[in-house]
């Protein structure tokens, strides 16, 4: 299959589509008119005695540098080669082709002055599953992602590495293998390829796709440990969260009681329960995951209008007949996207570990036993699971410092003021993987209290949900090994298998009763 992209028009489900699928993506015809004209303008400034910054000039700090016209196909791959600096983990082949993708379509609005040629080489890679190796360390977020783009645009013309077939080979051998024909870059070609935000952006997009299966997630294990610790359904009521207004709060409430509906739980504790009020972690979910919903929902417009941007430099104006150099390489909006991803995720999961410790606490757990175990004291049941989520916690509190209000001089100061969009971006694969986590272990003990609770049954969906999880985990009866459990509770709220069983996705889009 392959999914064809209007430069200026993707939406959030067609990129979420390229990364969690692999699907192979081209640029919509109707984009190469306006393509070949950018091009054709910067061969002219290349041919001509003007200096035009990136096209006959040198870069950065040596933009004063004239270049000669029959090096200019040089100069750009001196430029590829000498970017090529990133270090540290490989980014995942899902996330680099996602990056390739946006590369595609922000070239494909006419402005960066990049050949059609070239760019079939990105669609050619994609097609065949020729993967950049691409460090994902060494960007600063400002002048574009550099390095990273560079290692991308390095294996395109058969330097670096690539992985095909599941391989890590010299590029130039992936290349050949694929039937691949390497990129010869003409003048602005390799700039144009490592000016732009792509890397910061991909990795914040997939911050964001994670982040929303999260929160799905937490619904649902929000819904079970209430039922766990026979808690309170009236904060749910549609009045009260009317009369706030928030629209994420509004959604998650609403959402909720539909996944609650039915529980025979609530019913039996709903006249002569001599609690009054719950804890804030049952009784404030709404408002905590609705803001995020809200705050991810923003995070989210942002980073659409970014895939579809132009950010790289200088810009090729073809109405205006000239190439004018500017700063959208500058990945501030992006920064600020992945901080509010971050501090989303970080208040899910505090939330979340708040009402692991709940249930797992006698005194506070409505009469469940100690750390939801039947035998407590010959066995310690998932006292140290609760001690896991909450170090998961605590790490995802410091990750969700800012970034974006850090920032370093480089380049001779030439770049004094830059994003740190690519260090914001880059946390959120491990805060999701830990609140992945986190959230799994509610569920596994959610799913343990409600059991206690028998014969008194929770909601068909939720009772769905804990038939899915006892398809993976046996319920905890004696100590055994646990970090199979976790890592199992983990990939349920990972894969959205859990979220999907209790339709989450359409409640909170208003989309069902």
């Amino acid at each position: 299959m392959t999914l064809t992209l209007l430069p200026g028009q993707a939406t959030l489900g067609q990129l979420e589509q390229i990364w969690r699928t692999g699907v192979a993506v081209v640029l919509d015809d109707s984009a190469l008119p306006g393509i070949e004209a950018a091009a054709e303008l910067v061969r002219q400034a290349a041919a001509g005695d003007e200096a035009v910054y990136g096209v006959n000039t040198g870069f950065g700090k040596l933009a004063s540098v004239r270049i000669k016209p029959g090096d200019t196909a040089q100069l750009q791959r001196n430029l590829i080669l000498s970017h090529c600096c990133g270090v540290g983990e490989v980014l995942d082949v899902a996330t680099t082709r996602l990056m390739m993708a946006l590369k595609l379509l922000s070239a494909g609005r006419g402005a960066s002055g990049i050949t059609w040629k070239t760019l079939s080489v990105i669609q050619n890679m994609l097609r065949e599953g020729v993967t950049p190796v691409i460090p994902s360390q060494g960007s600063v977020g400002a002048s574009g992602d550099l390095a990273p783009l560079a290692h991308m645009a390095a294996a395109m013309i058969g330097e670096g590495e690539a992985i095909f077939k599941g391989d890590r080979l010299p590029a130039a051998q992936a290349l050949a293998a694929a039937g691949v024909e390497p990129a010869v870059l003409a003048p602005k070609e390799g700039l144009g390829l490592i000016n732009g935000t792509q890397f910061s952006t991909a990795c914040s997009l997939t911050g964001l796709f994670s982040a929303i299966r999260n929160l799905q997630a937490s619904v649902v294990s929000s819904c079970l440990s209430t039922d766990a610790i026979m808690g309170s359904t009236a904060p749910l009521e549609a009045g009260i969260h009317a009369f706030r207004g928030h629209r994420g709060q509004i959604d998650v409430a609403r959402a909720m009681r539909a996944v609650m509906d039915g529980s025979v739980i609530r019913e039996s504790h709903r006249d002569g329960d001599t609690r009054v009020q719950d804890p804030y972690c049952i009784r404030c979910q709404p408002q905590v995951a609705g803001a995020a919903l809200d705050l991810l929902r923003f995070a989210g417009q942002t980073l659409e209008i970014e895939a579809n941007a132009v950010s790289d430099n200088p810009l090729v104006l073809v109405a205006e007949g000239k190439i004018v150099s500017g700063g959208n390489f500058h990945a501030e909006p992006v920064a600020f996207a992945a901080d509010q991803i971050a501090i989303a995720i970080a208040e899910i999961g505090a939330i979340a570990q708040r009402r692991v410790a709940l249930m797992v606490d006698p005194t506070l757990s409505f009469d469940l036993p100690p750390f939801l175990t039947p035998k407590p004291g010959l066995n310690s049941g998932l006292m140290i699971a609760e001690v896991t989520t909450a170090a998961l916690m605590s790490e995802n509190k410091h990750l969700a410092n800012p970034c974006s209000t850090d920032s370093t001089p480089t380049s001779a100061n030439q770049e004094d003021h830059v994003s740190m969009a690519a260090h914001g971006a880059r946390r959120l694969l491990r805060m999701n993987d830990n609140l992945n986590v986190i959230i799994g272990v509610e569920l596994m003990c959610a799913a343990q209290g409600v059991e206690f609770r028998a014969p008194l049954t929770t909601s068909p969906a939720l009772q769905g949900a804990v038939d899915l999880i006892r398809s993976e985990i046996a319920t905890l009866i004696d100590d055994r090994f646990m970090a199979g459990d976790i890592a199992s509770a983990a990939a349920l709220v990972a894969e959205g298998r859990v979220q999907s069983q209790c339709d989450v996705a359409s409640l909170l889009a208003g989309e069902t009763a």
